[in-house]
């Protein structure tokens, strides 16, 4: 009796044992498709951003899409959008911009702002190894030659010719006359403290040649002072941005207009966003503009002075933040100058009615 109470005693324990020994068994025997799931792997959510897309292209290809700055894409926005304003303005009225037109200044800026920016680096290889924001740069790093960035200028350059002699003749040689300043501008900081002045006369040049490519040649009256107001939003935002690497810029000697006005800076910045918003109400009394333009306008100049009065020139991240803002007042204006446009072929229908009914 007392071995048989013994025994059942010991049986929940082989009982457990079994059921220990039963999942083993059957993760052994069973196929591995039947065996519990892994939780899933935390993947970084899909992106489309010009930065995830450099880092997805090949390797070897990657130190050339990082030399043009496809990486940051702020700079080609600031280059493209007074062509796009000038295209906009140029348009019939009551008609929306050429858009084959838009996008081969788009492809144009691109390359232009490619090829700039692959001359600049060229020039400035050795301060940039100084400097520790552009120290990662190809070629200041080492990743690519200067002989191969050469090869890559002269492809950069070849297919820009290629959009550019798709345009009329005027057109052609306006464009043209502009590599003058493409190739000159980065040896400015060298000489002067106002190279954003040059820069504002080279990034703004499409502000003439989007018009000549629409009418075949530029209205001086409407695009001198629609250049001029390009001009002076140039030296807002790029002197913003030049107040990030200041300090650097003072060790190795070169000059900026950040330099030039340090804490001035605001009330400088102030008056060229007034004479920007000065020349883009001449040029839109001059090609006859409506009130949504006006109203743009008006929107770009609260952008302007909510950037002036927020901006801490001593704090190179939020620097970057206000300049890349800027493309925002950009696309601001090249709307109003569409609904604007559109606007004119209903003024000029009330116009006509009672005309006709004479």
């Amino acid at each position: 009796m007392a071995a048989l109470l013994w025994r059942l005693g010991r049986a929940p324990c082989g009982l457990r044992a079994a059921r220990t020994a039963l999942p083993a068994a059957a993760a052994a025997v069973w196929p591995p498709r039947f065996a519990a799931a892994a939780p899933p792997d935390p993947r970084r959510p899909l992106s489309f951003s010009a930065a995830e897309l450099v880092r997805a292209a090949p390797g070897r290809l990657q130190p050339y899409l990082r030399l043009m700055r496809l990486h940051q894409p702020a700079g080609t926005w600031l280059l493209y959008l007074p062509c796009t304003w000038s295209m906009a303005l140029a348009a019939p009225p009551g008609a929306l911009p050429h858009w084959p037109t838009l996008a081969l200044f788009g492809a144009g800026a691109v390359l232009m702002r490619g090829a700039g920016c692959t001359i600049n680096d060229m020039w400035d290889r050795d301060y940039d190894k100084k400097v520790a924001r552009t120290a990662s740069r190809p070629l200041a790093a080492g990743e690519i030659s200067t002989f191969q960035s050469f090869v890559f200028l002269g492809g950069q350059l070849s297919l820009a010719l290629c959009v550019l002699l798709c345009l009329n003749y005027y057109s052609i040689v306006l464009g043209a006359a502009s590599l003058t300043l493409v190739v000159s501008y980065p040896l400015m900081k060298r000489i002067t403290y106002w190279p954003q002045l040059v820069l504002g006369l080279t990034f703004n040049w499409g502000a003439l040649l989007g018009w000549s490519a629409i009418r075949g040649s530029c209205d001086w009256s409407v695009c001198l002072p629609l250049y001029l107001a390009g001009v002076m939003w140039t030296l807002v935002y790029d002197t913003i941005y030049a107040h990030q690497d200041k300090r650097d810029d003072i060790l190795i000697g070169v000059k900026s207009t950040a330099l030039h006005f340090k804490e001035d800076t605001k009330r400088w910045l102030s008056g060229f966003s007034t004479a920007m918003l000065v020349g883009l109400c001449v040029a839109g009394m001059n090609c006859n503009q409506t009130f949504p333009y006006y109203s743009a306008v008006a929107a770009v100049g609260a952008h302007l002075a909510h950037q002036i009065y927020t901006l801490d020139i001593d704090k190179p991240e939020d620097c970057w933040k206000k300049f890349a803002s800027n493309r925002t007042v950009g696309v601001l204006l090249f709307v109003g100058i569409v609904l604007g446009n559109l606007c004119k072929r209903q003024e000029s229908k009330t116009v006509q009615e009672p005309l006709e009914s004479r």
